[in-house]
């Protein structure tokens, strides 16, 4: 039996986002899986800071949208929603040009909680660029 929700697919997370942080910053999800989500994001100017350096909030950006979508993919049924409750993130480089990769992998599918942890890398080579790791917490309907 499948843990992916009925319905959630690339096309819709994809579409979803259009009009929100996710579609402004460019961010594509390329890939869903069990227990996975990937996704990427063209390095433009608005992701970079005025040092030249990749912003450190655009690579979070992709991180949490990442792990946000894959844990949407994989609410349990009945569940209405998420909302995130801790995020951490480790910077180990930066990226100045192509787009940047990030791929969520979930470290536990709970009820009342999920956590994934993604990994951001410089998509040309394959670099690490980031660790990051988030507490989803599960809403479901009142009453």
């Amino acid at each position: 039996m499948s843990i992916l929700r009925p319905g959630i697919d690339v096309a819709l997370l994809n579409t979803r986002g259009s009009e929100y942080l996710p579609g402004y910053l460019g961010i594509e999800i390329l890939e869903l899986a069990e227990r996975t989500l990937s996704s990427r994001m063209p390095v433009k100017k608005l992701h970079v800071a005025p040092n030249e350096f990749l912003h450190a909030a655009s690579v979070v950006a992709l991180a949490d949208t990442t792990c946000g979508y894959a844990t949407v993919a994989h609410l349990p049924e009945g569940a209405e929603s998420f909302t995130t409750i801790e995020l951490k993130s480790n910077h180990l480089g930066t990226v100045r040009e192509g787009a940047i990769a990030c791929v969520a992998t979930a470290q536990h599918l709970g009820r009342s909680t999920q956590v994934w942890d993604a990994t951001v890398r410089d998509e040309a080579i394959g670099r690490t660029i980031a660790l990051f790791r988030c507490t989803q917490m599960i809403l479901w309907p009142k009453g």
